[in-house]
């Protein structure tokens, strides 16, 4: 069985991996969208319009649950005492 401090350690390291991950997309769209809105206008036949709306509810919607799943349950046990 999972132990409280086992439990932070672990939501922890995840809130580090979202966030790493979150921060990497942000700069591959912030610096490559041409090439990356090439590749995925070609494999979902959409226009570079759409695709902006895409990425930007992506990196939205990726954060909340960050925010929600990880960020914050460990910061609630780091209250607690553990």
């Amino acid at each position: 069985m999972i132990t409280i401090s086992q439990l932070t350690e672990l939501l922890g390291w995840a809130s580090v991996i979202n966030i790493g991950y979150l921060f990497l997309a942000t700069l591959i769209l912030l610096f490559m969208r041409g090439a990356v809105a090439s590749i995925h206008g070609k494999i979902f036949d959409m226009d570079e319009k759409e695709l902006s709306s895409k990425y930007f509810d992506f990196l939205s919607n990726y954060k909340v649950m960050t925010l929600v799943f990880t960020v914050a349950p460990y910061i609630a046990l780091k209250i607690m005492g553990q």
